[in-house]
């Protein structure tokens, strides 16, 4: 198949279980939940995205080997030991798009592969780690991985029922917008009362990158 991809760019992931490690982001165009247009926001079943994942402003990718390349070659010289390096898959929504081919290419140039999704299509083999962000309202599917995330508030999420999960890591998250402190606020108390889950940062906007 061939791969439509908004950005790809290296950065530190900003937030969750690997917040603060070198990654090359790379972010594929479309989502299932919302068509990205702000006129189609209040009929979205995801109505609070931040991102913009509209084109393949990065390019459109004909093989997994092009794509691969093209990650790969963002990666720092001096660091490019096998084992070291970190691509997380992003969108929109990105299991629309990742498959066993790319996953494949990838491991062959030794990266770790961290995929952030909505939980609501199916995972192929061999993702390194699995961020499962569900929304409310949407039908997700995945029910176990790596990484839990939910971005608070949203209504109809049983904290306790959802920490006994198979998942290796419970993460919330506040949403951000005009009630960000407020919503900060609501996610400290949550964990507070919820030991299971930790607080995660978006670190990157507190540091003004990407």
């Amino acid at each position: 198949m061939s791969y439509a991809v908004k950005e790809i760019f290296l950065t530190l992931q900003g937030e969750g279980f690997h917040a603060g490690r070198v990654a090359v982001f790379c972010r594929f165009a479309g989502c299932n939940l919302w068509s990205g247009r702000e006129a189609d926001r209040a009929e979205a079943v995801c109505q609070f995205c931040d991102t913009d994942f509209v084109g393949a402003d990065a390019g459109k990718f004909a093989t997994p080997a092009q794509l691969a390349a093209a990650i790969e070659n963002l990666w720092p010289e001096h660091n490019a030991a096998a084992g070291t390096r970190f691509v997380v898959f992003t969108g929109g929504e990105p299991l629309l798009q990742l498959d066993p081919g790319l996953i494949d290419a990838l491991h062959q140039s030794g990266f770790e592969i961290a995929v952030e999704t909505n939980g609501t299509l199916a995972a192929p083999a061999g993702i390194d780690w699995l961020c499962v962000s569900p929304k409310a309202g949407s039908e997700w599917i995945l029910r176990a991985g790596d990484e839990l995330k939910l971005v608070m508030p949203q209504p109809g999420f049983d904290l306790e029922s959802l920490a006994q999960l198979p998942f290796r890591r419970f993460s919330l998250q506040a949403m951000d917008g005009p009630d960000a402190a407020q919503n900060l606020r609501h996610a400290v108390a949550l964990c507070l009362r919820h030991p299971a889950w930790q607080l995660s940062v978006q670190t990157h906007k507190i540091l003004g990158i990407r």
